[in-house]
């Protein structure tokens, strides 16, 4: 069953076609021509009357050496019958666009990564007539941003280690530096990247985080005075949001793992004007057994 997950997972990629080719480049590590263009095609590929097959989302790219075709495929889970669909509808595709087309298979789960990473051989034993070695992405590959500098240089990136590694423990880390980091692009793009992000969280403590973040940042673009602050770059009141926000992280991750804080742990994080020191609470945060346990080895 096609669920909210799945879609977000591959019309991500729809609403910024560039995500994409960043993967290939971050993540892949698979050299791809600069994109010029792309256009999203019709992602039906029945040939007749009596079977009908889609992929999830198919887009052409231009680059300066030539076109191809991007066939991107959602997985949830393990099914054998793509082995048998995705040969045939790479080389449908061919015979209708003449240009080359490459599989990219997005997935949460890191069982069925490996199991889509097999390459799909048709024919003799040594003398296969047809290989398939489909493109993976998924939370082996993609890094888990965690670093609010590391979210705020690559947001796509920080886009799709949130879509990534949504189901993971270090979810609400990786939500808490993304959030910050889309203040720094336009209120469309971060309006763009949120509804999949939440679409692609499986935990209801998690999905309730995002979109009390979200609305912070709704808050953030419409409010005149936040978006002066925005504008400008002003470094004070810079310094300042990041204070508040990175506290304001750290206690709340040890809330969503439901971690009772004492008033004087939340006096201490609040108070704290050391962005570094704040870095390291947050760090902790994830793996706390007490809200004391942030502070161990700081001294008094």
């Amino acid at each position: 069953m096609v669920g909210s997950s799945h879609e977000a997972l591959h019309r991500v990629f729809q609403k910024d076609p560039a995500l994409l080719t960043r993967a290939f480049q971050k993540v892949l590590r698979v050299p791809f021509p600069e994109p010029r263009d792309f256009a999203v095609l019709n992602a039906d590929v029945t040939e007749i009357e009596p079977v009908e097959r889609r992929v999830d989302t198919l887009m052409r790219v231009e680059t300066d050496d030539g076109a191809y075709l991007l066939v991107v495929e959602a997985q949830g889970e393990k099914d054998e019958r793509k082995r048998g669909s995705w040969p045939y509808y790479l080389a449908y595709l061919y015979e209708k666009y003449r240009c080359e087309p490459v599989l990219v298979v997005i997935t949460q789960n890191s069982t069925t990564a490996r199991w889509a990473a097999q390459p799909i051989r048709r024919g003799l034993p040594g003398w296969e007539s047809l290989t398939v070695r489909p493109l993976v992405i998924g939370p082996d590959n993609v890094p888990v941003i965690a670093s609010e500098r590391d979210a705020e240089r690559d947001v796509p990136l920080a886009v799709l280690s949130a879509m990534t590694h949504g189901r993971g423990a270090q979810a609400a880390a990786i939500l808490e530096r993304l959030a910050f980091a889309l203040r720094t692009v336009d209120g469309e793009s971060a309006a763009v990247f949120g509804q999949p992000v939440e679409s692609c969280l499986a935990d209801s403590r998690a999905k309730e985080i995002w979109r009390d973040l979200m609305s912070e940042i709704r808050y953030f673009f419409n409010n005149p005075v936040a978006e002066k602050v925005r504008e400008e770059g002003r470094v004070e009141g810079r310094e300042e949001g990041r204070l508040e926000d990175r506290a304001g992280m750290t206690l709340r991750i040890l809330e969503w793992r439901a971690i009772p804080v004492p008033d004087a742990v939340r006096e201490r994080v609040l108070g704290c004007s050391d962005l570094d020191q704040l870095e390291v609470w947050a760090h902790r945060a994830v793996t706390a057994e007490r809200a004391e346990d942030l502070f161990a080895g700081d001294g008094a």
